[in-house]
């Protein structure tokens, strides 16, 4: 069955489990935005990006999901949701529908890229009698819950190289790494960027586990070839040639013009878009380790900056986050002279 027949019922049944064929009514501006598991990157990113938000004192809600596919649809037409981080290659899925099926082609209009952000490897982590992606041919292998970009990786993946496993399990990574020590299944697949808490606090064995290698002409013709580091994970000590996906910001085309919530949303994004602009050294310095390799030139093709974020990053523009600290009111002559002599009597 060609991979868009197949995976086309994944995104219809999302777009009627979220209700997203439904109008937003919601009349408040609280910023939120769509991440992913506890362990995962994105989540991080969004506690990176509320921490930055309270700097000019407000916040940005972060709510867990399944993982990208969720997030898209998401910051369609969810209420009080502005913000998503999601896979290059969900887009990708997403707009491969668009012509075929109104209700998906109504869920892409008004989607916008917010920001690039980084490359997400693609891990696969296995027994180690299994050397490669061809071997998972007749294993059992998880490929994470749907409505997930993991799921959809990986289901496209395993369509494009040809390999047919026995069992495609929907399970979680976090579910899918203790049934992999028990036995119960034999490879799972997890899109996250490195270093992914689940592998660092995962107390792997590396005797009988270890990440495949994927170098494959097909895949690399979708996704970026990578290197993972020797050493990024304790019980990883070689260096592993890998695939990537980029991640990004999604947002929405938010029009000032349209009523009271589209404005207020519009100001947030464009607040945020101005902070995450004007301190992302802050960010590569205390956020996630991935802050650190974020090109904010990296778009990836086929789709367009909101134009809210671009109001955001003028360097005309004047944002309205209210500083958490409060700037002190210069002294009046006066006051000068009063704290000048006090200070000469009785010291300061």
């Amino acid at each position: 069955m060609p991979i868009r027949t197949a995976l086309l019922p994944v995104a219809v049944a999302a777009l009627a489990l979220l209700g997203l064929l439904a109008p937003v009514r919601a009349q408040d501006a609280q910023l939120s935005i769509m991440t992913g598991a506890p362990s995962g990157t994105y989540i991080q990113f969004g506690r990176d990006l509320d921490r930055l938000m309270g700097q000019c004192g407000r916040s940005v809600e972060v709510v867990e999901s399944a993982g990208s596919l969720e997030n898209f649809l998401a910051v369609r037409q969810r209420p009080n949701t502005q913000f998503g981080i999601v896979q290059s290659d969900v887009l990708e899925y997403m707009q491969t529908f668009a012509g075929n099926d109104p209700a998906i082609a109504r869920a892409i209009a008004g989607v916008r890229i917010a920001f690039p952000l980084y490359e997400e490897e693609v891990h696969v982590l296995a027994r180690r009698d299994i050397a490669d992606l061809d071997d998972l041919a007749g294993k059992r292998v998880a490929i994470g819950v749907e409505n997930s970009g993991t799921f959809l990786t990986a289901s496209l993946i395993l369509s494009l190289t040809g390999v047919e496993p026995a069992e495609r399990l929907l399970t979680a990574p976090a579910d899918a790494l203790p049934q992999l020590k028990a036995g119960e299944i034999d490879a799972f697949f997890y899109v996250a960027g490195a270093p992914a808490s689940l592998y660092t606090e995962g107390e792997i064995d590396a005797e009988r586990f270890h990440l495949l290698p994927i170098q494959d002409a097909t895949l690399e013709a979708v996704y970026s070839p990578s290197t993972l580091a020797a050493g990024i994970y304790a019980f990883q000590p070689d260096p592993v040639e890998m695939v990537a996906v980029k991640a990004v910001l999604m947002t929405y085309e938010y029009d000032p013009r349209r009523n009271r919530y589209h404005r207020a949303s519009c100001r947030g994004v464009s607040d945020l878009a101005s902070l995450i602009l004007n301190r992302i050294d802050t960010l590569r310095a205390e956020g996630h380790p991935k802050w650190q390799s974020v090109d904010l030139t990296d778009i990836p093709p086929g789709w367009e900056i909101a134009s809210c974020v671009n109001r955001g990053i003028d360097p005309a523009y004047q944002t309205s986050c209210v500083s958490a600290t409060p700037q002190a009111t210069p002294d009046s002559e006066a006051n000068e002279a009063y704290r000048r002599n006090i200070c000469a009597v009785i010291g300061c």
